[in-house]
């Protein structure tokens, strides 16, 4: 399963009032965030009153751009996964995401001091796109709108019969200014290796960021895996995550990199508790216990990013935890001398 992205980051006034011509005509550069944001959210309906400010931390920072990818947001039963996509569902989640990236900003807070003067940020979806339970959407601020250009959508089933969307991928490319991003949100099957064709497919991008249920899980058997969760020792447990040991071998991800896991395995609850799945001898489909893992993951690819945050949420609402990532990404901008100049974006 792959991670969703998203973005914070409260910009200062002056940089505001004078942000339209230092993008057009560049020469210097600032540091902005990106917060990615990826949750598995086991097709339970979407809660009319469900609170994404906790989520995309709109109370502390605001970011440029958000990228969120969601898995299962519709049950993926044989009805979902044949029937033509339900675009309501989509719908439903862009909705909660409008109203939380454009609340007043007397609503957010600094610290633990209340924003007195912040001006309001709009943000505008500029896309989105589903397949069955996939779904990744980007959000900017209307400043960069202008920028940002040469987007494509493209899907990728790998799930029954190796082609339907059940499981799979689903990635978001396009320009910001002179620089390419592809941000790829999926959801793959435990111990499969669908993975391998996508990633020889998108590094020609400038910056690439994978995230979603990507179904790692540890190389220890079960008993083992929950006593070292108890105990918390997280460092043990990821010398022998399959993801990791992949990324240090340097074969299938090549160029690739992960920042350091600090938080507890994401995979499986019991929804609405902080209650591992199977901790009082649960079984589920064909007997599985469904050992802690961190199946839901965020890994990048490129030079001039910079991951300055790796953590996970803590909504209830689903067997996983979503988790978050931040980036600052260095952008060629063109200049008017027709020279190219380096800024950094997040």
């Amino acid at each position: 399963m792959w991670l969703t992205l998203a973005a914070n980051k409260i910009l200062e006034d002056d940089r505001l009032n004078d942000e339209d011509s230092s993008l057009a005509n560049s020469g210097t550069s600032s540091a902005e965030i990106q917060n990615f944001t990826s949750w598995n959210v086991g097709g339970i309906a979407t809660p009319a009153d469900l609170n994404m400010e906790d989520l995309l931390d709109t109370r502390n920072n605001l970011a440029d751009i958000y990228v969120l990818g969601f898995q299962e947001i519709v049950p993926l039963n044989a009805g979902n996964i044949i029937a033509q996509e339900n675009k309501s569902i989509y719908m439903q989640w862009n909705s909660l995401i409008r109203t939380a990236l454009n609340k007043p900003p007397e609503h957010r807070r600094v610290g633990k001091e209340k924003v007195q003067q912040v001006i309001h940020h709009i943000f505008e979806c500029i896309i989105s796109k589903q397949m069955v339970g996939i779904f990744i959407t980007i959000w900017a601020r209307t400043p960069l709108l202008p920028y940002i250009r040469h987007t494509s959508v493209s899907s990728v089933g790998c799930g029954i019969f190796g082609c339907l969307g059940n499981k799979g991928s689903v990635s978001v490319r396009f320009c910001l200014h002179e620089t390419s991003f592809c941000f790829v949100c999926s959801h793959l099957a435990s111990g499969g290796k669908e993975g391998d064709n996508i990633i020889y497919n998108i590094t020609s991008q400038d910056y690439v960021i994978w995230l979603g249920d990507l179904n790692y899980r540890i190389y220890l058997p079960e008993p083992t895996t929950r006593s070292l969760v108890n105990d918390r020792q997280w460092s043990t447990l990821l010398q022998n995550d399959q993801l990791k040991a992949e990324l240090r071998g340097g074969c299938t991800f090549e160029g690739w990199n992960e920042e350091e896991i600090e938080f507890a395995p994401t995979y499986k609850y019991n929804p609405d508790s902080d209650d591992y799945y199977g901790c009082n001898n649960q079984k589920g489909k064909k007997g599985k216990s469904r050992t802690p893992a961190w199946c839901d993951r965020i890994i990048w690819f490129g030079k001039g990013l910079k991951q300055t945050q790796y953590s996970r949420g803590e909504c209830k609402l689903s067997d996983h935890r979503p988790v978050r990532a931040i980036f600052t990404a260095e952008v060629k901008v063109q200049c008017q001398s027709t020279e190219n100049s380096v800024k950094m974006f997040s």
